[in-house]
């Protein structure tokens, strides 16, 4: 059986992987074997990172509710309980954009909120 060089292809597979760790500093987007564990964990930072960035966004929107809510002097928790017992079927993304864009729509609906609870 002849002998297969694999000079070009591993060049390549390797140039390859240096050039995805070009934005680390130093010997981690020069040398090959750290270029290639920065590409790993990079990999890995970026898989959690897309999970945790629902989960922030869901606590900003949260935030801004919570802190509009405290302005008509109304707490979050109960805020959200008035909602699911009087079935309003607004989500905490539609509720934090209303809080953003349409505050006056934000205050009516605690308005109404407030009626059907007395």
């Amino acid at each position: 059986m002849t002998r297969v060089k694999r000079g070009s292809v591993a060049r390549k597979r390797r140039n390859k992987i240096i050039e995805m760790a070009s934005g680390a500093i130093g010997s981690h987007s020069k040398l090959f074997r750290t270029a290639n564990q920065q590409r790993v964990k990079a990999f890995f930072n970026a898989y959690q990172d897309r999970r945790n960035r629902k989960r922030e966004i869901r606590r900003l929107w949260i935030t801004r509710i919570s802190a509009a809510l405290r302005q008509n002097d109304m707490n979050y928790s109960n805020f959200i309980n008035y909602l699911y017992t009087n079935q309003i079927c607004l989500n905490r993304k539609m509720l934090g954009q209303m809080v953003v864009l349409d505050t006056d729509s934000f205050s009516t609906i605690i308005q109404g909120i407030r009626t059907k609870a007395d």
